[in-house]
């Protein structure tokens, strides 16, 4: 079956009593059992029945067999926000006296988290072009845990080489791990390409307009967890096995004893962000490839940066990774840090915000917010440049958006 066929005819883990077509809310923190075994069952993890909602919830779980589905994973994790998938996964897969060999090239709080969070309990953070993957070989050793990067980074919009980084993985034995935000699972298949963990922060296309946070780890069972350094993680494939031991560490430690998981609320309203995902994808990026193509014919900006462009370096390997749309997302290049600050507070359609593949479109000066705590030379090490302004584009008119831009660059 297709992504929405897939999605809109997972069945609920148990039949509702009135038949709700929509999933309802579970808003209760505890849940009741028929004998004092099937208790036992549920917390010691020998049966699927919710527990206590900050283990599990039933809404969250309908959330996470819908993507389940949709991707073909071994097992996904719904979580609070994209940034505590990120944690919880490197919390899983790292130790004090092991490396993680990470894009340079990442979202400013994944940088901070690896390099200054992570950095403070022993592990240490070997950041490396993910363009080259040599490189990436090269500060790959026996004591890596994982490699990590952004499918497309942001905001600088490189394009990464998949495929040859899983090579890369395969030959050093270590997990592959991806934030794959930029593109939605329903438009290309990650673990075809070698990935063995996908972090998405929910929060973007998922929810589709900005109505509440969540973040997605998706195991896909591909990596031998027995090849893994950490002795942590064999523990767990003693225990569940070598294609289980990352979700089970988890499951059934690390939301158990950090809390973190969505909330039936969030997961509500992600299920419904499913439904649409597709259908509002394929809007918004035909929109950016159109509105990035019109910005190139404008006096006043000096480039344009998206890799649906046939200008665009990385056009050729974006396009056979996922096809002619390349996300929802461009950046164009002003005079100065200035011209862009007046750009953006000219602007009358596009908002003046964070966050991505919100139904609205939105913009932000990365250097001065999203990277405005990083100096000068560590931007300059991470190709933020002053000069770049940020669009998201929504799903308005690409003709009223092409309107306000041109009239805010006057």
């Amino acid at each position: 079956m297709k992504y929405e066929t897939k999605v809109l005819t997972t069945k609920y883990q148990k039949p509702d009593a009135y038949g709700a077509l929509a999933m309802p809310v579970y808003h209760s923190a505890a849940f009741e059992f028929p004998t004092a075994a099937a208790m036992s069952d549920a917390f010691c993890g020998r049966s699927m029945s919710p527990s206590y909602s900050r283990i599990a919830n039933p809404t969250v779980m309908h959330l996470e067999e819908r993507v389940r589905q949709a991707t073909g994973a071994l097992s996904v994790t719904a979580l609070n926000t994209g940034m505590t998938a990120i944690a919880y996964t490197f919390t899983a897969v790292c130790g004090a006296g092991f490396n993680v060999v990470a894009s340079r090239h990442l979202f400013g709080n994944s940088v901070s988290l690896l390099r200054d969070t992570l950095g403070q309990f022993g592990v240490e953070t070997r950041f490396a072009d993910f363009r080259n993957p040599a490189e990436v070989e090269s500060l790959t050793d026996e004591k890596t845990v994982a490699l990590f990067f952004e499918i497309i980074t942001n905001p600088q919009l490189y394009v990464a080489d998949i495929k040859a980084l899983a090579e890369v993985a395969a030959r050093k034995s270590v997990p592959l791990i991806a934030d794959t935000t930029i593109i939605p699972f329903s438009r290309w298949h990650a673990q075809e390409l070698g990935v063995d963990i996908e972090v998405v922060s929910s929060t973007k296309y998922i929810s589709g307009g900005g109505t509440g946070l969540g973040g997605l780890i998706i195991d896909y069972g591909r990596y031998d967890w027995s090849k893994s350094p950490l002795p942590a993680i064999q523990k767990n494939v003693k225990r569940a096995g070598r294609r289980m031991a990352f979700t089970a560490r988890i499951k059934t430690e690390l939301i158990t004893n950090l809390g973190g998981l969505m909330t039936p609320q969030a997961a509500y309203m992600e299920t419904l962000g499913l439904d649409t995902l597709d259908i509002r994808y394929q809007r918004q990026a035909g929109s950016t490839l159109w509105l990035a193509k019109e910005c190139e014919k404008l006096a006043g900006i000096s480039r344009v940066n998206y890799p649906g462009l046939s200008s665009s370096p990385d056009h050729t390997l974006a396009t056979r990774q996922f096809g002619s749309l390349a996300g929802a997302v461009f950046t164009i290049d002003l005079a100065s840090k200035e011209a862009c600050f007046d750009f953006i507070d000219r602007l009358q359609v596009i908002h003046r915000a964070t966050n991505l593949f919100d139904r609205k479109s939105l913009a932000i000066h990365p250097a001065s917010t999203i990277f405005g705590l990083f100096t000068p030379e560590q931007r300059e090490e991470m190709s933020v440049p002053e000069t770049t302004v940020r669009l998201s584009i929504g799903l308005e008119e690409p003709e009223d958006l092409l309107a306000d831009i041109r009239q805010a660059l006057r």
